[in-house]
This record gives structure tokens, sequence and C-alpha cells, in this order.
């Protein structure tokens, strides 16, 4: 009886440090809209139905639809053939992001990985600055597909974006003379739809109630803002002769690998942030989602902005293998005995060292085309140097 009144208060001083420690650390736990990525892994074309008129392109996997939350089923009934747009977003972000990673010691891995929350592994767990670039890249390319598939038709809700021509030609569109040398015409990609559609559907279940909730939201949001400053007008000539004495021009979006390079920019300069100020961080409605400012770590650097990528943490080291959080490590790593980047064997080898050997690599050569239409090549065997990580 004594032992048990002498280890109570032990007990409750422990229990107390324990809360106390819980309330004054961030909560950096994953938010809840990111099961949507495994339609990147189901979302094959044997895997959608077919695009018929008057008929809903859904997932035919059960698993695949289990990723998806109830609005985010409701958005798909309403806009029938987005959810193909969708998967192909899913999988452009990760080709994209394993290519802006592909010399880095964190290569963007997918592997072992199948489903929703864990296609890139639980390291979406931590608020480092590659999850953020995840949630960016991937919201990035939602909106750029929608976009891209209104204006392709494949999405019976939506069309081109024709607000442009409705507005008229802009200033400077007057030649010499006063005589209009170019007009709006054509099919814009119509980043208006893909940017709301992208907002509905990728933030479902990001409430902006935690720290990590709204560091989720800001990378999602700085995505979309990405492809939208990126719209570009493209124009074609017409007149006698291709003289071109009208052009008609439109909006149209770059290769996506323009938004990836972009953002992996945003990735190296990313802003660390922290709790605002109380009572700044409690959400309202809808529009109040993103109505909010983090404030950075360090005092003395400036607020993120809509552009910037935010994290919350350091990131974890990449080096070696970390199955709780899905890192493969290095060992086994093509490296580049050259350089002194990050893609160079002593950054990328963490200082174990490597091994060079030659290999012999099988190219197609010696390519010609061919009437008509096919290109035959000869396959040409070449030696090859190549340095892997210990």
């Amino acid at each position: 009886m004594w032992s048990s009144l002498i280890l109570l208060p032990i007990l409750m001083t422990a229990f107390n440090s324990a809360i106390n420690h819980s309330q004054n650390r961030p909560r950096t736990g994953r938010g809840r809209g990111s099961n949507w990525w495994g339609i990147a892994k189901a979302g094959e074309p044997n895997n959608l139905l077919p695009l018929v008129p008057g008929a809903i392109s859904y997932m035919g996997d059960p698993a695949t639809q289990s990723t998806l939350r109830r609005k985010q089923k409701r958005l798909v009934r309403e806009n029938p053939g987005v959810l193909v747009a969708v998967a192909k977003g899913a999988n452009q972000a990760i080709q994209e992001c394993q290519h802006q990673f592909r010399n880095r010691r964190w290569n963007c891995s997918t592997r072992n990985f199948f489903r929703g929350k864990n296609l890139f592994g639980k390291i979406v767990d931590r608020g480092c600055r590659e999850t953020a670039f995840i949630y960016a890249i991937t919201s990035a390319a939602v909106t750029y597909a929608v976009a891209r598939s209104c204006a392709e038709g494949s999405i019976e809700s939506c069309t081109c974006d024709y607000s442009h021509v409705s507005r008229g030609s802009p200033k400077g569109a007057a030649g010499v003379h006063g005589v209009r040398d170019w007009e709006w015409g054509g099919c814009s990609d119509n980043i208006g739809f893909g940017f709301k559609f992208s907002r509905e559907f990728v933030d479902t279940g990001e409430r902006g109630r935690s720290l990590r909730e709204k560091m989720n939201l800001h990378n999602n949001e700085a995505g979309r803002v990405h492809v939208a400053a990126e719209m570009r007008q493209e124009c074609k000539c017409h007149g006698m002769s291709g003289s071109c004495t009208v052009k008609t021009c439109w909006m149209r979006l770059p290769p996506f690998r323009v938004v990836g390079d972009n953002l992996k920019d945003r990735f190296d300069g990313a802003s660390r942030v922290i709790f605002p100020n109380t009572g700044s961080l409690r959400a309202g409605g809808k529009k109040s989602r993103y109505n909010f400012q983090l404030k950075p770590y360090n005092p003395e650097h400036k607020p993120p902005g809509a552009k910037d990528l935010v994290y919350l943490e350091p990131s974890p080291g990449f080096c070696e293998r970390n199955s709780k959080l899905g890192i493969q490590g290095t060992h086994g790593r093509q490296c580049n005995d050259t350089s002194i980047g990050v893609d160079g064997c002593d950054l990328m080898c963490c200082g174990r060292g490597y091994k060079t050997q030659e290999v012999v690599v099988v190219e197609r050569c010696a390519c010609t085309f061919h009437w008509c239409c096919e290109v035959k090549c000869k396959l040409c065997r070449t030696k090859k140097t190549i340095h892997t990580c210990f």
C-alpha cells in the first residue's frame, strides 16, 4: 500500500510531463487527404471502364475505390471522365518526382508501396521537405491533367476555356494603322476548372485545424499556383501563302517538366515554419482554409509566399535503409565519380565508398527511316564504366 502511495505521485508527474511535451510539440501526423494517391497504382487502362457518352468512368478495382473519400467519389460521379485525368495526373506526379530526385539520396521511390497512403512510404508522416514536394507535385499534376483533359474533350462537365474570346483582344493586339494582327481563338486549356477541381478533390480531408494540415494545404495550393502561372500564349498564322495576316491565339500549358523544375527549385529553398500567433490557426469556413499566413521558424526570414514550399521538421537520414519510414538507403545506387554535387559518389554513398566496374550495354544504334513508315535500328554493344555505392 505504502509503495503504491509513493509510486502514484511519480506516475502523475511523468504523465503531466508527457502531456506538456505533447502539447508543446507540433502535430506533424499526415493529413487525411492523401489516400487518393493510390489511384496511381490502380489507374491502369484495364481498371478503367470505357468512356462512352452517358457513362461514368469509374475504377473497377474495389481496392481503388476505397482510396477515395465520400466527397471525392461524388466529384467523380458529377464529372464523368475526370477520374481518368486524376489517375493520369497521379502517375505523372510520380514520374516527375522520380525524375527530379533521380540524383539525390532520396529518389522519390514508390517501390514496394502499393496503395494510397503507403504509395511513397511512411516518410509522408513526417512534415519534412520531401513530404512538402510530394504534396505540391501531386496537386499540381491533378490541376494540369484536368485542365488539359477539359480542352481535349475528355471530361463531360467542362470544355475549352473561352473566357479570353469573350473578353476580346487585349491591349497591344493592334498592329500598324490600328488593324489587329491577332485575335483570341482556338481552344485554351481550362486552368480555371482544373484549379477549382484540384482544390475540391485534392484538399478533401484537410480541414486546416492543425499545423500539419496547414502545411499540406499551403503546399497543395503552391503546386496549383505554379501550374496557373505557367500558362502561355500560343498562336497560329492565317493568310494567303503563309503571310500571317492574322494570328489566332490561345492559352496553353507548357510541358509538365517546367512545373516540376520550378517546384524542385522551391524545394531547395523551402521555408521551415512554426505555429502562427495564437488563435490564427483555427479554420472557419471553406474560404478561410486558404486565408492564413504561416510563421517562419527563423524570425529573420520572410514569411513564405504563395509559390514557396513549407515544412515543419528536418528531413530524416537517407543513407541507410529505414523500413519504418520506407527509406531505401543508398546502398547499390549508381553515382558520378567526377561530380562534387549531390549525385557525386562522395555524397551519394555517404562516405562508405563505392566500387567501379565495366559492364556491357546493348543499345539501339544506326537507326534509319524506311518508307513507309518504319524505323530500323541495329543493336550495338558498348562497354560502360559504372560506379556503385557500397
